[in-house]
């Protein structure tokens, strides 16, 4: 019976079966090893998968997110197969050139538009998809481009080289475009305002501009925000239980659209936005009693509101308890937001609003204070071992709830909702923050490296949602100890 079933399961159909199997099970594995890669994190292959020699290289070798993407869509051309470019400078090339800067990390999407099977692969680099078989279906490969040269990027299934699915990849010596100039509207984490400490209530004035400016939404692209004070988001204001606030709004003399603002800290109508309709060069106020301590979010709420909103004009306020709130060591203002544009992410030039995907609720962009590089490139939040760091956290929104996580650090005290009052949450890994709604997060930070901000809603990231908190200081082994030293590439 042994030797019947042995000799059945080495019949040349099943072997055959088998290796389609296995073949298709390690591409799942090296595909999912890119993937995690890509993100930061780690993947465990089974222990009976085949070894792959480049997959350490590989994952050591990218980090969280890619200096340069391109996006490939398959199609038939002149009665030939090829890739077109699908956004940016490439837009509409058949087998377009793509160049890239020596040691960049590289990420190309494959999205298939005819319907046949097909994958991507560039050898020099090691790197090769899965295969995508339906139209519409899409794959990934992410390198890093460690040598100079001219090097291909092909289709690998039998004849389709042939049949003209071949471009070229141009590593080093690229003379970057001259990007669009733009004003920089992302806001500095670090403008938390005044603690108001042992003081008693005060009257307190705040002095609200709204702007609409064409500011840099990443390299290469820009849109044109609407603001409060020129910075999205708009200035942190701190205020204490009992205070009586009076604010002005102005709205500057070249904007085109009506702007307001609605505070969700006031008891009022509209939150203010009642009685702040005011025209371009016009400008309007009105005086509240801040008699709920929190943290809230304010926002224009002019028609139609998700656009004001989205296109940059939201903020928070701060109402301290009384006796304020206790001192830490650090303390930042970090916000999120979506952009809805009628280009598809990673578009050169000015991108322009997309009424279409607002109401579709499907955001090309997705933001930490306004822009792509703001808590990345642009502003530096930093900390040392020991310290007690605060976020005040909230999402501008106007459509996303936010799964907000700190990636290698637990947040020792979550004041969920705003809530300043309560007993805080602790030990809290992510915590979840809807549209309009504010948290404050606190944690004392123990090991140096550097940790990432993040939604874990992890396709974000792709987006252009992530922060950088840099903590610096001697190593703690009790804590955290390790043979192998920490990449600096891959984003932790």
């Amino acid at each position: 019976m042994k030797g019947n079933r042995a000799g059945a399961d080495d019949a040349p159909e099943n072997r055959c079966e088998r290796s389609v199997k296995e073949n298709k099970m390690k591409s799942n594995i090296f595909h999912k090893t890119i993937v995690a890669a890509a993100l930061g994190v780690a993947f465990i292959a089974p222990v009976h998968a085949a070894p792959n020699p480049h997959q350490h290289q590989q994952a050591s070798a990218v980090k969280y997110r890619p200096d340069v993407t391109f996006t490939l869509r398959t199609d038939i051309a002149d009665g030939k197969l090829v890739f077109i470019g699908e956004t940016g400078a490439i837009k509409g090339k058949v087998n377009p050139q793509l160049n890239v800067a020596e040691g960049a990390v590289v990420q190309i999407n494959l999205v298939n538009g005819d319907g046949a099977i097909h994958d991507i692969s560039v050898k020099d680099f090691d790197a090769k998809s899965d295969q995508v078989t339906a139209k519409g279906a899409s794959t990934t490969i992410v390198f890093r481009a460690n040598k100079k040269g001219e090097f291909t990027y092909i289709c690998t299934l039998p004849g389709h080289v042939a049949a003209g699915m071949i471009g070229k990849i141009v590593v080093g010596d690229v003379q970057k475009a001259q990007a669009p100039k733009a004003a920089e509207v992302s806001q500095n984490p670090l403008n938390v305002g005044q603690a108001v400490g042992k003081r008693g209530p005060q009257k307190l004035t705040v002095n609200l501009e709204t702007t609409e400016v064409v500011g840099q939404l990443m390299d290469g692209s820009t849109y044109k925000y609407w603001t409060f004070n020129n910075k999205v988001p708009g200035p942190f204001l701190r205020v204490r239980v009992g205070d009586t606030v009076t604010v002005n709004m102005a709205n500057a003399k070249d904007s085109k659209m009506i702007h307001s603002v609605d505070f969700h800290a006031v008891t009022g109508p509209g939150g203010g936005a009642a009685v702040t309709q005011a025209a371009p060069g016009t400008e309007k106020s009105f005086t509240f009693k801040a008699i709920n301590p929190g943290l809230y979010v304010y926002h224009c709420a002019t028609p139609m509101v998700a656009q004001h909103i989205s296109n940059g004009m939201y903020g928070m306020i701060l109402v301290e308890p009384e006796g304020g709130l206790p001192m830490v060591d650090r303390e930042f203002y970090v916000m999120q937001g979506e952009l809805y544009t009628a280009q598809r992410h990673g578009t050169a030039g000015e991108n322009e609003f997309s009424l279409e995907k607002l109401l579709d609720e499907k955001p090309e962009h997705m933001t930490f204070n306004g822009t792509h590089d703001a808590l990345t490139k642009t502003h530096r939040m930093e900390a040392k071992v020991g310290e007690t760091v605060r976020i005040f956290f909230g999402v501008g929104g106007p459509n996303a709830t936010s799964s907000f996580h700190v990636i290698g650090e637990v947040f020792d005290r979550v004041y969920n909702l705003g809530d300043l009052t309560s007993p805080p949450l602790q030990n809290v890994q992510t915590t979840s923050v809807p549209p309009g709604g504010a948290t404050m997060v606190e944690f004392k930070v123990e090991v140096p490296g550097r940790y990432i901000l993040v939604d874990h809603a992890l396709s974000r990231l792709e987006k252009g949602l992530a922060g950088i908190l840099h903590v610096t200081g001697p190593e703690n082994p009790e804590i955290f100890h390790s043979a192998t030293k920490a990449d600096p590439n891959s984003g932790h």
